[in-house]
């Protein structure tokens, strides 16, 4: 039984329409080509970024993937920033210089995405190890792939962080493909939360369609993280429902089949009936957050159009450390 209080319930709502509204406009905008480059959305896998980013302050810091929107949305990016960023205008939360795979927003603890696979898990490591020299409380959170899970620094940042009792989560979104290529072929083994014990530390495997369920688990390893408790391995089993990247073809790889019953399962979908059942939040408040949402989006995306291009004088700006 749902025991979070409505303000929880509705935050988490909120955030994960936040989410898909903003992606939802995106790939519209991708569509007039209004998006210059490559644009990866995070649609079906909303969840994830909301349950884990919940339990976050300020000073925790989030490393992520080419499919980064969602957790930097999640961490604290407004989204007129992010359309900004995506739009390549001044704007932008990295000053329209990083596009859609390239997002940095220190303030927030949004440390960046990439479009390089693996990475992301050992800069978290990294982190994690700063914050363990300074005696501070900050947790650093890696968002990364199923792909990435058979990459080099898989291994190299979970072993470094298990041997040091580093605070830091490792949330790998197991979205059944690295690109077009499903996990079932490209591991021996696909289970993933299973290779924790391995570099003795805690692998669990979750629901990531299921935003209460991602709730629970990152809650309780963030604690474990902040107490000294050192690194925890979460897998979260999802699914994004759109194309790999937009404007790419979708099902030479995977059925339309496939692909509508996992929007069966949709986690936003899911939380509302559930939420509505449970009677810890109503219909009117879902719809006047949905409302709110929509305004904000679209206030959003007014101002990315609205903003400046950089000015070629600024070109140099930001590369290298000015003294």
């Amino acid at each position: 039984m749902n025991t979070l209080p409505r303000e929880t319930v509705l935050a988490l709502y909120r955030q994960m329409q936040v989410i898909r509204q903003c992606e939802e406009q995106l790939a519209r905008s991708h569509q007039r080509g209004l998006i210059h480059g490559a644009c990866h959305t995070y649609v079906g896998e909303e969840a994830i970024a909301t349950g884990v980013c919940a339990h976050l302050n300020h000073k925790d810091v989030v490393f992520s993937t080419h499919r980064g929107h969602g957790h930097a949305l999640a961490k604290g990016v407004p989204p007129r920033e992010l359309i900004a960023e995506l739009f390549g205008r001044s704007t932008g939360c990295s000053l329209g210089r990083g596009g859609s795979m390239h997002l940095f927003s220190p303030a927030v603890g949004m440390m960046g995405t990439s479009g390089i696979v693996g990475p992301c898990i050992l800069q978290a490591a990294g982190a994690g190890y700063s914050f363990k020299l300074l005696k501070t409380d900050q947790v650093a959170v890696a968002f990364f792939g199923d792909g990435a899970a058979n990459n080099a620094a898989f291994h190299e940042g979970l072993n470094m962080a298990s041997i040091w009792k580093l605070p830091v989560l490792f949330v790998c979104e197991n979205n059944q493909f690295a690109t077009e290529v499903p996990s079932s072929y490209a591991s021996g083994n696909p289970a993933i939360a299973i290779r924790g014990v391995s570099y003795g530390i805690p692998g669990i495997e979750v629901d990531g369609n299921d935003v209460l369920a991602v709730y629970d688990v990152a809650g309780e390893a963030v604690r474990r993280a902040r107490s000294g408790g050192g690194p925890t391995l979460i897998e979260c089993k999802t699914y994004r429902t759109r194309a790999h990247a937009e404007g790419m073809g979708d099902f030479t790889y995977r059925t339309r089949e496939d692909v509508e019953e996992w929007k069966k399962r949709d986690p936003i979908a899911l939380f509302r009936a559930n939420s509505e059942a449970q009677k810890t939040a109503s219909a009117a408040d879902f719809a006047a957050v949905d409302a709110e949402v929509q305004a904000e989006v679209a206030e959003a995306m007014k101002f990315a159009e609205g903003s400046p291009w950089p000015e070629g004088a600024t070109a140099t700006k930001h590369v290298y450390c000015e003294v």
